[in-house]
């Protein structure tokens, strides 16, 4: 059988972990918003288990969620539970009374992943399975392929920050390498023109006759 990312719930309650991977199926088969409306049901059965004899008179999934609220220890464990259960209620409500059909993967994909923590936390602290689920961690590459990722999730890390800052420090080369016109200024030295000009010439006879003609009027 495939292995599925809920697998931890195949021994602590079949009904939830059926209820889940047909979830998963939906996310393959690129049909989103039923996908979301099944992590609701999946919240919905989680939060009715765990309520269990506490639960009185309450019938709608928010009715029950305010219940459990209310009987919180308030702690980071049971807050953050019982967030997860509220996303998986206000998406799935959404995508039911959507008016448009809107492929939105993303959404779907945070809903698989608040599912499992919910999952891990309902399995862990109310049904006392084996701490050590503590540790997985949503795989998407089980997810579309069936076949869990060789890589943990430290190393995707690690390698997209390394494809990151090649990116960038391709961009900062090809910057600096392209190539530019180089500024030509051209310059044409003129020639020193030798000897007096013509206008100076002019000027001397004019001083010379002006000279004459005032040596003349003296005398």
């Amino acid at each position: 059988m495939t292995k599925t990312n809920f697998d931890y719930l195949k021994e602590t309650d079949k009904n939830l972990y059926e209820i889940i991977i047909d979830a998963e199926k939906l996310y393959r088969g690129e049909f989103f918003e039923q996908c979301m409306g099944q992590t609701r049901r999946f919240g919905e059965h989680i939060c009715r288990n765990v309520l269990g004899a506490n639960r009185t008179n309450e019938i709608t999934f928010d009715e029950m969620l305010a219940t459990l609220k209310d009987k919180s220890n308030h702690s980071e464990q049971e807050k953050e539970f019982i967030d997860d259960l509220y996303f998986l209620k206000k998406q799935g409500n959404l995508s039911v009374h959507s008016g448009s059909v809107s492929k939105n993967a993303t959404t779907a994909l945070e809903c698989l992943q608040r599912a499992f923590e919910a999952g891990i936390n309902y399995a862990v602290f109310y049904k006392k399975s084996d701490s050590d689920i503590l540790k997985l961690t949503y795989d998407t590459e089980l997810l579309i392929t069936g076949h869990p990722s060789k890589k943990s999730l430290s190393d995707k890390y690690l390698e997209a920050k390394e494809q990151a800052q090649k990116k960038t420090t391709k961009k900062i080369s090809n910057k600096n390498t392209k190539k530019t016109k180089p500024q030509v200024t051209s310059m044409n030295s003129v020639p020193r023109k030798e000897g007096i000009s013509k206008y100076w010439i002019v000027v001397g006879v004019f001083l010379i006759i002006a000279m004459i003609t005032a040596i003349y009027i003296l005398l």
